[in-house]
C-alpha cells in the first residue's frame, strides 16, 4: 500500500475553472496528510486548456498533463488517465467545478467500509431540468430496473476506486456512464453517497437530450456485455435455436401435409416462413461462435496512440 491518492480529471474547454479545482483539491486533500497526484487530461480542449495545465504543471509536479490528439471522449480520456496514475485509491472529477472536493473524506470513509468502488449522488442537482435532469433520470431508472445495481446517479462523474477496480475495466464508447454496473458485475462491491453538486459557472454543458437518447442505447449494449460478456454463444445460441426449432417444426408440419394429402394446400408462406426461421437460426447459432472465439483471444484496447504530449 503506497497510501496515495490519485485524482483523474477529464477537460475539454475549462480554461476558467481548472485552477480553483486544483485549489480546491490540494486544499482538501493537505487535510488528510497523504501523498497525491493529480492527472488531467485535455480532451481536445481548443481554448486555454492545456497552457493553464502546462503552467500548474510547471509550478507543481504533483501535476500530470496528458494532451490528446483531438476529442476522443470521455471513455478513452479516463481510460489514459487511469493508466498514469500510482495511487492505491484514483478519484474521478469532472473539471466544470460541479463536483465539489470537500466530499473526498466521505468517499474515503466509504471505501473504509469495505467497498470497492463508491459512486457519487447528486441528489439536489443544478443543472437544467429538461435538457439534463430529466434524460439522467430516465437513464437511472432504467439502469436500475435492467441491471439490478441499485445506485442512483449512474453517471456522476465524482467517484472514487480501489486500484484493482481500474486495472480490470476496459473502456471505450459511452461506457464511462456505466462503470459502477460494470463494476458490480465484476463482483466489486459498488455504494454510493450523497455529494455536493454545484451550479456551473463557467463553460458550458455537454449533455442534452441527444445524450441522454444516446444513454439509452448504451444501455442496451452494457445489459448485453455484463451479462453475456464472458458467454456471448449463450445469448446467440439460444436465440439461435429457438429460430431453428420454430423453422423445423414448421418443416415437420409442411412434410406431414404433404404425405398425408399429396399436397402443402397453400402453404407456401408458411414453408418459405419455416426455411427462413431454420436460416436465421444457424445464422446466430454461427454468430455466437465467432463472438466466442473473439472473447477468447481479446487483449485489453491500448489509446497510448491518442496521446499528443505528456507532462509528467
Amino acid at each position: 500500500m503506497n497510501n496515495m491518492l490519485s485524482f483523474v480529471i477529464p477537460a475539454k474547454n475549462e480554461q476558467d475553472s481548472l485552477i480553483q479545482l486544483y485549489q480546491e483539491i490540494c486544499l482538501t486533500v493537505a487535510t488528510l496528510k497523504r501523498p497525491f497526484e493529480i492527472v488531467f487530461v485535455d480532451d481536445g480542449s481548443t481554448d486555454e486548456t492545456f497552457q493553464i495545465l502546462k503552467s500548474l504543471h510547471d509550478k507543481d509536479k504533483r501535476v500530470k498533463v496528458v494532451k490528446l490528439r483531438g476529442n476522443w471522449g470521455k471513455s478513452i480520456a479516463l481510460q489514459i488517465g487511469f493508466g498514469k496514475t500510482k495511487g492505491d485509491i484514483i478519484f474521478t472529477l469532472d473539471g466544470d467545478l460541479q463536483d465539489n472536493p470537500h466530499t473526498i473524506p466521505a468517499f474515503l470513509k466509504k471505501l473504509d467500509e469495505g467497498y470497492d468502488l463508491v459512486s457519487g449522488w447528486k441528489k439536489n442537482r443544478h443543472d437544467p431540468s429538461l435538457t439534463k435532469v430529466l434524460p439522467s433520470r430516465i437513464v437511472n431508472s432504467l439502469s436500475r430496473r435492467l441491471t439490478g445495481v441499485k445506485i442512483h446517479d449512474i453517471n456522476c462523474g465524482f467517484k472514487a476506486y480501489r486500484r484493482e477496480v481500474i486495472e480490470n475495466l476496459n473502456l471505450y464508447g459511452e461506457l464511462y456512464r456505466f462503470i459502477p454496473i460494470i463494476a458490480a458485475k465484476q463482483n466489486y462491491k459498488v455504494g454510493e453517497i450523497i455529494v455536493d453538486h454545484r451550479p456551473r459557472i463557467y463553460g458550458k454543458t455537454k449533455f442534452g437530450w441527444s445524450r441522454g437518447i444516446k444513454g439509452i442505447l448504451d444501455l442496451l449494449t452494457i445489459v448485453f456485455l455484463t451479462g453475456f460478456k464472458n458467454r456471448p454463444g449463450h445469448f446467440f445460441g439460444s436465440a439461435g435455436l429457438m429460430s431453428f426449432s420454430a423453422g423445423f417444426i414448421i418443416g415437420v408440419y409442411i412434410a406431414y401435409l404433404r404425405l398425408t394429402t399429396g399436397s402443402i394446400q397453400n402453404r407456401h408462406p408458411l414453408l418459405f416462413l419455416g426455411m427462413l426461421l431454420m436460416i436465421i437460426g444457424v445464422q446466430l447459432i454461427s454468430t455466437g461462435l465467432l463472438a466466442e472465439m473473439i472473447i477468447f483471444s481479446r487483449e485489453k484496447s491500448d489509446y497510448t496512440f491518442s496521446i499528443k504530449e505528456y507532462l509528467a
